[in-house]
């Protein structure tokens, strides 16, 4: 019995969405963004793997762009990236907004049915009302930020203030998201876990997407986030694929992110790490063991954390880099009938202004079925594709595209 390996590359756009212009950072549209092509022009991406799939090809149907370097193809070949022999192709949402839950979502078969809520780029950002619940939930006389802000910024600038007062740090962005940080040991892990618990009872029914737990460590001047991220989020309002997977029988494995962003629905096996290095180690194994017919989902999202949000072309390109080098690892370890898709949730072009995504067309990369150009589709065509591939039942949303060929 075939399996399905649908893996995220989080914020690996490869060009700006047809509606990008209704889209901003920093007071200006996201037309022209392009995650991977940008980077690609602006130091080099040798990527020969996701190239031999068709990953140049994509990037060239998504934005018109010849991406240098990827494959560094042999001669007579086209001198911007490999003639494709897998599956590819590019993919566009109809969900409004650029977050992970509404790109996660409308790949896994659900889009998004609703304009999610967003907090205002003011001082206070955040309802009075709702500032005081969540100081109350903490046992504090208040919170600290109540604005938009860079996550790794604002504990450098507000953490010496939360060690003395020992008031939670709040912040939002662009996204529908309530962020809240607080030192790991001076305030505590478990009681910053609960109070994003509590705190996310109160924002989603405002149709807030996530409440996300930020702890960090250190001292003034050395603060460092942990691994201990938790991320608090709306219920999806549909059968995923990976509901639907669970409810026909099928093993379902979840990695990094997945867990938090469905709500750990549908899911039988989660399997996190400290970093994308360890989620590379659980997406190895479990291509080589994961039993037939079983579904694995999985996020990399050091991409946007670490490399995009910072605008860091250089670690970003890096990241690129490496992750090819772990699908090279994992391509021979497919049996045969296994279909394995990367793609993206949203953009985060490191060469942009701002620091928040950006609305981006993303690549849809397969291997294990042979040669197919699938064209543009949508993201909810993916979920389609990876139940059709496992003999499921069909999503609400989306058509498959597998039989789709040049």
């Amino acid at each position: 019995m075939s399996r399905a390996f649908l893996v995220v590359m989080d914020s690996a756009g490869i060009g700006g969405a047809p509606d990008a212009a209704q889209y901003f950072n920093d007071g200006r549209p996201d037309t022209g963004a392009n995650t991977i092509g940008h980077i690609a022009m602006a130091r080099g991406l040798d990527m020969p793997n996701l190239d031999r799939l068709g990953l140049g090809a994509a990037i060239r149907l998504a934005s018109g762009l010849e991406a240098p370097g990827l494959g560094q193809p042999p001669q007579g070949q086209n001198p911007q990236g490999q003639n494709p022999q897998g599956l590819w192709g590019a993919a566009v949402e109809v969900s409004r907004g650029k977050d992970t839950p509404s790109g996660h979502w409308e790949l896994a078969g659900v889009p998004v049915p609703w304009d999610w809520h967003v907090f205002p780029d003011s001082r206070p950002a955040f309802p009075p009302d709702l500032s005081r619940r969540i100081a109350a939930l903490a046992g504090t006389g208040g919170i600290l930020g109540d604005c938009h802000a860079s996550g790794t910024a604002i504990i450098e600038t507000l953490g010496a203030e939360h060690l003395r007062t020992g008031w939670p740090i709040c912040h939002t962005s662009v996204d529908s998201v309530l962020q809240i940080a607080a030192h790991e040991e001076a305030f505590g892990l478990d009681r910053l876990l609960q109070l994003c618990r509590d705190v996310a009872e109160i924002v989603h029914p405002m149709r807030v997407g996530r409440v996300i737990a930020r702890p960090f460590v250190g001292r003034p001047g050395d603060f460092r986030r942990t691994p201990n991220r938790r991320d608090y989020a709306l219920q999806v309002p549909g059968r995923t694929i990976l509901d639907l997977a669970q409810a026909a029988g099928r093993t379902t494995h979840a990695i990094g992110k997945i867990g938090d962003i469905f709500s750990h629905r549908g899911i039988d096996h989660l399997h996190k790490g400290k970093s994308d290095a360890d989620l590379a180690g659980h997406l190895i194994r479990l291509t080589r063991d994961a039993a037939d017919g079983s579904l694995t989902f999985a996020n990399f999202v050091e991409f946007d954390s670490l490399y995009g949000h910072r605008r860091d072309v250089e670690g970003y390109g890096r990241a690129l880099e490496w992750f090819d080098t772990v699908v090279g690892r994992m391509l021979p370890l497919l049996r045969p009938g296994d279909l394995a898709i990367f793609t993206a949730d949203h953009g985060n072009d490191p060469t942009w202004h701002g620091t928040d995504h950006t609305r981006e067309t993303v690549p849809v990369l397969g291997w294990g079925l042979g040669e197919r150009a699938i064209g543009m589709v949508s993201f909810a065509d993916v979920g389609a594709s990876i139940c059709d591939h496992l003999g499921l039942d069909a999503p609400a949303h989306g058509t498959s595209f597998l039989g789709a060929r040049r």
